[in-house]
């Protein structure tokens, strides 16, 4: 099999709040977009940051998506989440949410309450995940992926191991249910630790540092809260850790289906967005308290 190459390195911009609860770093849509990164429509990283104690959780407040999913990875902090199919819970660190908004949801995030009353590091990544069009219209889902039951694979030499949140890897399967084809792990490499990841050529691959940095087919080094996006030229590359590394590897198909987005909702024409923001005003995607 072929070598797939680095296509660009981006560093993480001038961070924003989302809500009161979140400072991120936008890497898609921003050095690359939704159509370039298809099906991954946005991915937002709040790297590591340090809230002070608030008896008043911070977050974000009750707002509808719709046409897609979003998937809430934790590293660390607590988050407690709210919507309007009265699906629910606390992500702790290590778990992962996975909310199919599809045909309309109404939902919340804040910190979790406790948590938030002492205040701490918070490191979290969203990741959005379009649905085919097919898919844009089902009843909403959530799945609750708890650290403790993913799927692992140690690596030799004790040298760490790669969790599976969706996809496979090496014969283990993620829990995680996907519309479309998506491969999501989380690699956790000990200093000098390498690892070869093999997708096809034509997958959307990219990486995200989420700790440490790593040496990427023993060129192009990856620091600490940068995204790097892989061509289509090849199926494999091998990452090398150069320090204790936690690195977020995600490949999925391609839809290769019209993308109109606006917001909260993500559909494939215009006027699927006005239907949407109709619905929402008309209140189909049912009541969540704020």
């Amino acid at each position: 099999m072929s070598t797939k190459t680095l296509a660009r390195i981006t560093k993480p911009g001038t961070p924003h709040f989302v809500g009161d609860g979140f400072r991120v770093h936008n890497f898609i849509p921003g050095s690359s977009t939704m159509q370039e990164m298809d099906p991954f429509i946005m991915l937002d990283y709040n790297s590591k940051y340090t809230f002070a104690p608030s008896e008043i959780p911070r977050g974000v407040g009750v707002h509808p998506h719709k046409g897609f999913e979003t998937v809430t990875i934790a590293y660390k902090g607590k988050v407690e989440h709210g919507d309007s199919t009265g699906s629910g819970g606390v992500i702790h660190e290590g778990d992962v949410q996975w909310m199919t908004a599809a045909g309309g949801i109404l939902h919340k995030e804040f910190h979790e309450k406790e948590w938030s009353k002492k205040g701490g590091e918070f490191q979290m990544v969203q990741l959005w995940v379009n649905l085919p069009a097919a898919h844009k219209h089902d009843q909403p889902g959530y799945q609750n992926l708890r650290n403790a039951d993913m799927a692992r694979v140690s690596l030799p030499g004790n040298s760490g191991e790669v969790e599976v949140i969706a996809g496979e890897f090496n014969g283990r399967k993620g829990s995680a249910k996907t519309f479309s084809p998506v491969h999501l792990f989380n690699a956790k490499l000990k200093k000098g630790a390498k690892t070869e990841f093999s997708f096809p050529k034509d997958y959307t691959t990219a990486i995200l540092m989420i700790e440490g940095s790593s040496k990427v087919n023993d060129a192009e080094t990856v620091p600490q809260d940068h995204f790097a996006m892989f061509r289509r030229d090849g199926e494999t590359f091998a990452v090398e850790a150069l320090e204790d590394t936690v690195v977020l590897i995600l490949s999925g198909e391609q839809l290769k289906e019209p993308i109109a987005a606006h917001g909260p909702f993500v559909m494939n024409t215009r006027e699927e967005l006005v239907q949407a923001f109709d619905d929402f005003n008309k209140g189909k995607f049912g009541f969540l308290e704020d």
